[in-house]
């Protein structure tokens, strides 16, 4: 069976995999430990644990359960002590202090929820997101990269603190994978921190996989401001060496005007500047998700949808 790894995080990863997962091929998803914001942040300040919110998106979009049992994963608390955590997030934590190990509360949480493939934490150790701007401040975490608007005007470094070595298992995915999927998902947040574990981008370089990165549709306003295909290309081949993509899956499909009028303030639609034999256009657009309106934040009006983006990545793994 094809063996396809998905690097990266938050809702890219959720994506990329929910719709991989209906197609007979050997999925693993390898997941940055960065996050440090809501309810993973508090779980990682209060209890000590590792991030669990993006392991749990991987998780949930892996699963074969019930859709009650999603759900309940999912389940937000909004009141009380708990408000603000999800069941899900709780539940990892509370099995990785009764396990003694994170990987082992991921292997029993994906026994739960019938996981069809393999969830990896990119690495064991505890991390921060860092990042000093060109103006010498210093954003402390992902969550403050996450909401800086200055990342645009330049930065001289991002690096986690402490140094972490890599999963090995991680690398042993990364070494026997038949097709690596890097992306969708924040540049500087889901998937450059992925690329700052050491042995990482060493095992990316080294792999005889069939290497494919997706393109964001939107681009982040006072951090991605105007990029184009091209650029995310460059900053993601700075952290691996060099430019190691043997495809590059773009959208090609424009959303409704009022969605980006709704988007605005938040950023542009990314545009294709690439003349190159490995670009695939295809119209990758969802629609937007559907619920109450306090939880129709922006990045989800305009979304990838996991069909379409699968169907497109099985006709790279797979060609009629």
């Amino acid at each position: 069976m094809t063996r396809v790894v998905v690097i990266g995080g938050g809702t890219g990863n959720f994506a990329v995999l929910r719709g991989l997962k209906k197609y007979p091929v050997e999925l693993s998803a390898i997941v940055s430990m960065a996050d440090d914001g809501g309810s993973t942040g508090i779980l990682r300040d209060e209890l000590g644990v590792l991030p669990p919110g993006d392991v749990r998106q991987c998780l949930v979009a892996l699963s074969d359960s019930s859709s009650l049992m999603r759900s309940l994963v999912n389940y937000r608390f909004e009141n009380g002590g708990l408000g603000g955590h999800s069941f899900g997030n709780l539940l990892l934590s509370a099995l990785e202090k009764v396990t003694g190990s994170f990987e082992k509360a991921v292997e029993e949480m994906g026994r739960i929820l019938f996981i069809k493939g393999k969830v990896i934490p990119v690495t064991t150790h505890q991390v921060r997101l860092k990042m000093i701007l060109n103006n010498r401040k210093i954003l402390e975490g992902e969550k403050e990269v996450y909401l800086s608007q200055e990342i645009d005007q330049g930065y001289k470094n991002i690096y986690l603190e402490p140094f972490p070595e890599a999963n090995p298992h991680a690398i042993l995915e990364i070494q026997n994978a038949d097709y690596i999927v890097l992306g969708p998902g924040g540049l500087h947040t889901s998937l450059i921190p992925n690329l700052l574990v050491a042995g990482i981008s060493k095992a990316l370089l080294e792999s005889k996989a069939k290497k494919i990165f997706v393109a964001n549709l939107m681009n982040r306003k006072g951090q991605t401001t105007g990029y184009k295909v091209s650029d995310y290309l460059k900053e993601v081949s700075e952290y691996l060496g060099e430019d190691i993509f043997d495809h590059i899956l773009v959208n090609a499909q424009s959303p409704a005007e009022h969605l980006l009028d709704v988007y605005a303030e938040e950023g542009t639609l990314v545009e294709n500047d690439l003349e190159d034999d490995r670009v695939v256009m295809a119209q990758l657009l969802g629609k937007p998700s559907e619920g109450d309106k306090k939880d129709l934040i922006k990045r989800n009006l305009i979304r990838h949808d996991p069909e379409k983006l699968a169907e497109e990545l099985m006709q790279i793994v797979n060609p009629v």
